[in-house]
């Protein structure tokens, strides 16, 4: 089987332009995935404290 000798230049290329743009969308959206987060951290100790309230 004959791999092209660019070929893993090509792959190269491609994988650094992926990377770049899955970077590009998380710099982004980071505020919108940092609060979204933290609003499931809030939903989760208010259910924890909902529940200790119920079992006293």
């Amino acid at each position: 089987m004959y791999i092209d000798p660019n070929s893993g230049g090509m792959l190269f290329g491609i994988l650094a332009a992926l990377f770049t743009a899955l970077s590009g969308v998380i710099l982004a959206f980071s505020g919108r995935i940092r609060a979204y987060f933290a609003k499931q951290r809030r939903k989760a100790r208010e259910n924890e404290q909902t529940d200790e309230k119920t079992q006293e």
